[in-house]
């Protein structure tokens, strides 16, 4: 198995206030900047207003932990003065959006792995905020929706009770949310709340790995069978008694 990532990072200043990386940064979707002095795959760019990294493929735990790590302190040597919030969504002072460079978000489409149907776009309910995500890029020749729903059951169900952001939720980070890659699939359900800590990028490794096992051993539908709405549920509404539930049930793990 190897991981990547791209996570997303909103960031602010001394006082707390949240600040676009437009203008900041460069690089964007179509040309990320390469950071200098790192391995080819260490790159950053402008995504609206957060700023997005990338690493490469990472063949262990460890490596994960320092590529991500890496990539995050080398990143903010581009924004001098900002740090990184804990938040993946937040309402943006109206001043950081009037570039129009704010209004663009990604329209390349995602699907649902339990239903086999593109996503539908989201539409923001407020115009001011912006979200995070912490996509895990999963390198495997595994059926990529099955890869997809078990890593919904070992991640997607653990992270309602560990992500406290229960804002993105109004706008990406639905179960099943994943594109499928010449590689393997981008599991595109999590928020940015796991790249921030050396034993949540670990655990996100361990239960991407759990869930192949799941997936090889071929008993996945057994598990589908019984929860797989439940599942669902549990993740779109951030169903934190369900999730409590299921976890207690199937030994899932919560950091």
């Amino acid at each position: 198995m190897r991981l990547g990532s791209d996570p997303e990072l909103l960031l602010v200043d001394s006082a707390g206030k949240f600040v676009s990386v437009i203008g900041k940064v460069g690089g964007t979707k179509q040309q990320p900047l390469q950071i200098l002095d790192l391995p080819t795959g260490y790159t950053v760019q402008e995504d609206n207003v957060a700023l997005e990294l990338g690493i490469p493929p990472c063949s262990s735990a460890a490596e994960y932990v320092h590529a991500l790590r890496t990539c995050i302190n080398r990143a903010l040597t581009f924004v001098p003065g900002l740090h990184v919030s804990e938040e993946s969504a937040a309402l943006f002072p109206e001043e950081e959006l009037e570039h129009p460079l704010a209004s663009v978000f990604g329209c390349e489409p995602d699907f649902n792995a339990w239903t086999g149907k593109e996503n539908t776009k989201p539409q923001c309910p407020d115009w001011t905020l912006r979200t995070a995500g912490g996509h895990i890029h999963v390198e495997t020749d595994l059926p990529k929706e099955q890869v997809i729903r078990a890593m919904d059951f070992y991640l997607g169900v653990p992270s309602v009770l560990m992500d406290k952001g229960d804002l993105r939720k109004k706008l990406y980070g639905k179960a099943g949310a994943y594109r499928p890659k010449s590689y393997g699939a981008e599991y595109r359900v999590l928020s940015n709340f796991w790249v921030q800590k050396d034993n949540l990028i670990e655990w996100a490794w361990r239960n991407t790995e759990r869930a192949l096992e799941l997936v090889k051993s071929g008993d996945a539908g057994n598990y589908w069978a019984t929860c797989a709405e439940t599942i669902q549920e549990t993740i779109n509404n951030n169903e934190k008694a369900t999730a409590k539930m299921l976890c207690d049930k199937f030994d899932l793990e919560v950091v």
